[in-house]
């Protein structure tokens, strides 16, 4: 019955030194497939979306403790924006499925990978901050997801990629993540798990960022669903953020 454990069961709090997010924009059709039972891919036009958040992370402990008890970690996540529907109430709810997250704290891995679906990996980061610039190195075991982006700060808000399918600043907004629910799947009881995330200051800056290199895309079922397309790169810092208990929706059996 360990499954029961992976609900997120214990409010967290933490505080976001700084967030980096990029969006990547694939076919829907390509993406869809790639989804659990209850979640529809949340699109714009015939466009699915992946994110990488890049999050500086610190005092992360359980909402009932002191923030001194809290653990500071380096934590990358690799999300689709998605959409589920209540059985009970009709509400559409948007949110995120995380496919795997990495992180520099080893502790971090290991309770993550016990209380929640999140799907953990030990990695090495490398990070640097100026009032000009964040630069982020991250190494993976196998190279399966290695990262390498410089984000340029001295332009705000800067337009947006020039492969990006958005036809604004106002339109991109919408998917910098991350959005009100994370979702899990339960297979065991065919059933969502609800995770929501309460977030305050909350206000992305646009920004340029140079990728040189982002492995996670190289590899299946990525590396056959054509060329990722950078839709866009959002920056912000100083965040308070928690994590409410996850709560769990049984699906209707078709």
């Amino acid at each position: 019955m360990l499954y029961r454990l992976k609900r997120h069961p214990i409010p967290i709090k933490a505080h976001f030194e700084f967030s980096l997010v990029l969006a990547y924009a694939f076919p829907g059709q390509a993406l869809a497939p790639l989804l659990p039972p209850g979640l529809k891919l949340d699109t714009y036009e015939d466009f699915g979306f992946l994110a990488i958040a890049m999050v500086r992370t610190r005092q992360l402990r359980p909402s009932f403790l002191p923030a001194f008890l809290g653990h500071s970690f380096f934590l990358t996540g690799y999300r689709i924006f998605v959409r589920h529907q209540e059985h009970d109430t009709g509400r559409n709810l948007r949110g995120l499925r995380i496919l795997r997250s990495d992180t520099d704290h080893r502790l971090m891995a290991f309770f993550g990978n016990r209380l929640t679906h999140y799907n953990y990996r030990p990695a090495r980061v490398n990070w640097t901050r100026t009032p000009d610039a964040v630069e982020i190195d991250i190494r993976t075991p196998n190279g399966h997801a290695d990262l390498h982006v410089r984000a340029d700060l001295t332009t705000r808000p800067a337009p947006l990629p020039d492969s990006s399918p958005f036809p604004d600043l106002q339109t991109a907004r919408r998917f910098a993540g991350p959005l009100p629910f994370t979702f899990d799947y339960e297979p065991q009881t065919h059933s969502i798990v609800k995770i929501q995330g309460v977030r305050e200051h909350w206000d992305p800056q646009p920004i340029r960022v140079d990728v040189t290199r982002a492995t996670f895309f190289d590899h299946p079922p990525f590396n056959q669903l054509g060329t990722p397309r950078l839709a866009n790169a959002f920056y912000l810092e100083d965040v308070p953020y928690q994590w409410k208990r996850g709560r769990r929706e049984r699906l209707p059996r078709d």
